[in-house]
């Protein structure tokens, strides 16, 4: 039996022109189209030789169909709704299989004709090693939207066409086909490259909905009036609360990405535990929840319930279906609380000021800076706290309190929604929704601070619009002639070396000139020596006041690690071990992650870098990793009369773990 809560449909194309004001016009990448020429004459393809028209004969054609089953039944309807929105241009649309193979098209009759003489159509394979460069061949090696006009094809033969083509992508990652609209290169418009990007993210939409029959599913977004429209977010959980998958949207709005978001919860991705999903959605007319992002931002969801009857009860009461013991939904505190248990709402500068010198000199260079419209550029590996310091930089200045911090991540935003986002648009662009348009997030900044992360992948075309919106204190909405005064400080941060991208025009200089008045670079974990200091403060803000601590063993084997995550690595571990550790007087080994604990032990003595000192100050032997795990598997061993199983399961790691460490201890 299936429980669902009604939602309206979510399947609503933009006009064409408010579409493009969504999503940008874009599509010809004149370097892709270059790399693609080269590609096809490394494959020995002749610019004048005749198209292979050799098409599946139709025992193949039915095996592909069959195969992409899945994927031709979520696109038809979107491609009819694409059509109508093309009809009489003298154009088709097309639906491609991962092999760049055509298994569906819809068209205006007249161009379906020449389409023929071409093998567009049915069956037709139109892979860059088989037809050079072309939309469908060339969206499916860049796995990005391309656009392929005229005189760009290859092959002399195909030159009549324009074609624009989206991959399409599962809720893995994986490509699974290409949507492609072609017509004659006369009928060339501009925003034929929206209309397929945006009906592509449709389909992905689509297939993520189908993929799950038996989970729980939230769609979501930070305006209310965007929830169930093409741009809302949306993410599925099991029955007991652990991430399966999410839609683009979602992976920006939450600023994660597919990897990252595979170790979340519902509970860890939006502060409440999933009983209150539940409780919110027995009321009669439930309406929209409202939940906080783990950054802080405030949103809009409706629950989508999809649950066979023997989950249902057990979905009810919100029991986490992860490995381990875990906290009971109640015991896990909302954003609010883990902030009010930390002793303050935010992290200030001094709350980062925990013993470390050059994070002492970078706290100081600061205070100096704050509040005198300096643009500040973070730099450091990834994970080392660049949002963390961003948001204590915020909280210091007098832009604190209730103005606006706005996070971006420029590296998670959808190519398709990334100018929408940042800058708005203008009334009237989704069907359905309120005719307000949508306030970017540089004008959402006003007043308060616009936090630009892994600006580095931010794309060429939208630098330059930064630029102009820094240099004029201005904002121009999409598809809009107004400007909205905008004033805000601005920081930015990037794992990349800016200077070197600058000078190879991989970046603007002008624009990198203009966002680093003053640079600080954040050390990696492994460089810091106040780990001490960060693993208490991310216990307290984590567990409150009264969380265990780690026992002598388990801090000594912290201290030795290499910490290739950083401080996000750190809080993840530190995260799960409490967990684990939950009702327990203190965390030990037994309670750190598996990964963690077979890095350690098979790391070879003198590869863990530069090991902090001990907690009482002194330097730690040069064994104190192999000491401190050989000691604990001893007292397992010895618990358990010699049961290296029964040993390996207490420690919470493999038993090949254990017959490594016997082998380097001689045994």
């Amino acid at each position: 039996m299936q429980y669902q809560a009604n939602r309206p449909g979510a399947g609503t194309l933009l006009g064409a022109t408010s579409l493009v004001q969504a999503s940008g016009e874009g599509g010809l990448d004149l370097q892709a189209i270059a790399r693609s020429h080269q590609r096809s004459s490394s494959y020995g393809i002749s610019r004048s030789q005749q198209p292979d028209l050799a098409q599946l004969s139709r025992a193949e054609l039915a095996q592909t169909l069959e195969a992409s089953q899945a994927l031709t039944g979520h696109a038809r309807p979107v491609m009819e709704t694409l059509y109508d929105q093309i009809r009489n241009t003298h154009s088709m649309v097309i639906l491609s299989d991962a092999e760049g193979t055509i298994i569906h098209t819809l068209g205006d009759r007249d161009f379906l004709a020449k389409a023929d003489r071409v093998a567009l159509g049915p069956g037709g394979r139109w892979s860059e090693q088989l037809r050079g460069t072309n939309a469908i061949g060339t969206a499916l090696h860049e796995q990005k939207p391309t656009t392929v006009h005229a005189q760009q094809h290859y092959l002399d033969a195909n030159r009549f066409l324009t074609c624009s083509a989206a991959p399409i992508f599962d809720h893995r990652g994986k490509v699974l086909g290409v949507l492609d609209v072609s017509g004659e290169c006369g009928s060339f418009h501009k925003h034929t490259m929206a209309l397929v990007r945006m009906s592509a993210q449709m389909i992905e939409n689509h297939l993520l909905a189908g993929s799950f029959p038996d989970c729980i599913t939230l769609h979501f977004h930070s305006r209310a009036e965007f929830v169930g429209t093409l741009v809302e977010g949306i993410v599925s959980f099991t029955p007991g609360g652990r991430f399966l998958a999410a839609n683009r949207s979602a992976q920006f709005q939450l600023g994660l990405t597919l990897a990252a978001l595979q170790s979340h919860t519902f509970a860890s991705l939006f502060g409440e535990p999933l009983s209150r999903l539940f409780e919110h959605h027995r009321k009669a007319a439930p309406g929209l929840l409202e939940l906080c992002l783990h950054n802080g931002i405030r949103i809009h969801g409706r629950a989508e319930l999809r649950l066979h009857d023997q989950h249902f009860q057990a979905a009810r009461e919100a029991v986490i279906d992860l490995p381990g013991r875990l906290p009971s939904p109640a015991a896990i505190p909302t954003a609010p609380e883990r902030h009010a248990r930390s002793g303050q709402a935010h992290p200030g500068l001094d709350a980062l000021d925990t013993g470390d010198a050059r994070m002492s000199a970078i706290i100081a260079k600061l205070r100096r800076v704050i509040d005198r419209d300096i643009p500040i550029l973070i730099t450091g590996e990834t994970g080392t706290g660049k949002e963390w310091l961003a948001q204590a930089i915020h909280h210091a200045g007098a832009r604190g309190g209730a103005a606006p911090f706005v996070a971006v991540n420029c590296s998670a935003i959808p190519e398709n929604l990334i100018e929408a986002e940042l800058f708005g648009y203008e009334d009237g662009a989704f069907t359905g929704a309120r005719r307000k348009g949508a306030i970017g997030k540089i004008a959402q900044a006003q007043g308060g601070t616009l936090f630009l992360d892994e600006i580095g992948d931010m794309p060429l075309a939208l630098q330059g619009r930064l630029l102009r919106v820094l240099q004029e204190r201005a904002v121009t909405p999409l598809g809009s002639q107004r400007l909205i005064p905008v004033r805000f400080a601005l920081v930015c941060a990037t794992n990349q070396p800016l200077r070197e991208m600058a000078a190879s025009h991989a970046f603007r200089e002008d624009l990198y000139y203009r966002i680093n008045g003053l640079q600080l670079r954040l050390p990696a974990l492994r460089e810091r020596s106040d780990l001490d200091g960060l693993i208490e403060r991310i216990l307290r803000h984590e567990g409150g006041p009264h969380a265990p601590r780690f026992d002598t063993q388990a801090l000594a084997l912290l201290h030795a690690g290499r910490w290739p995550g950083n401080l996000r690595q750190l809080s993840n571990l530190i995260r799960t071990a409490l967990a684990m550790a939950d009702g327990e007087a203190a965390i030990g080994l037994q309670h750190l992650p598996d990964d963690f604990l077979e890095e350690a032990a098979l790391a070879p003595s003198g590869s863990t870098g530069q090991a902090a000192a001990a907690p009482d100050g002194r330097a730690p032997g040069p064994l104190s990793i192999h000491d401190s795990e050989w000691a604990a598997i001893e007292r397992a061993l010895h618990a358990h009369q010699g049961n290296v199983s029964a040993a390996a399961k207490a420690l919470g790691v493999s038993r090949n773990t254990l017959y490594r460490r016997f082998k380097s201890r001689g045994h």
